[in-house]
């Protein structure tokens, strides 16, 4: 499974090739956020089992046709993911989106921050994949990566 957040791309290939890779082989994709095009979530979409939410910088158009927020259940794990689509400071943002999608998780995916987070508190995995083309203020491009297999796996990869 690829986890995205903060892409701010145009096309599918804004992403580096590396991420291209993991996507063709992913089983699932999960968005936390971010398009910034219409035509980027369409080529997403497009790769195979997708979920995602809008985030704060998306158009009118995306956001019409994803939620704020989702709850869904993959491979027996409840995962929330959140933006959080009203933006604002990066402070308190694990709380915010926590706040939003309520407790009973066993994961919450989010960005907005741009940096990439993968802390477990309580009995819930917090996880912010960070931004795949490295999209100011983050330093460098960053993705996740998660395999459910019983436990849920999880990494942030350094592009």
């Amino acid at each position: 499974m690829v986890v995205l957040s903060d892409t701010h791309a145009k096309r599918l290939d804004d992403l580096p090739a590396m991420i291209l890779k993991d996507l063709e082989e992913a089983d699932w994709i999960i968005h936390a956020g971010d398009y910034t095009s219409a035509i980027f979530l369409e080529q997403l979409r497009g790769l195979g089992n997708f979920t995602g939410v809008h985030g704060n910088m998306d158009s009118a158009e995306i956001q019409g046709e994803l939620p704020d927020k989702d709850i869904v259940e993959i491979h027996g794990v409840r995962i929330g993911i959140a933006h959080p689509s009203e933006g604002g400071s990066p402070f308190g943002l694990k709380e915010r989106v926590k706040s939003k999608l309520g407790a009973d998780l066993d994961m919450i995916i989010y960005g907005h921050s741009h940096k990439p987070a993968n802390e477990k508190e309580g009995g819930t995995i917090y996880f912010n994949p960070g931004s795949a083309t490295g999209a100011f203020p983050a330093r460098y491009k960053t993705y996740g990566v998660l395999r459910i297999e019983g436990e849920i796996e999880r990494e942030i990869v350094r592009v």
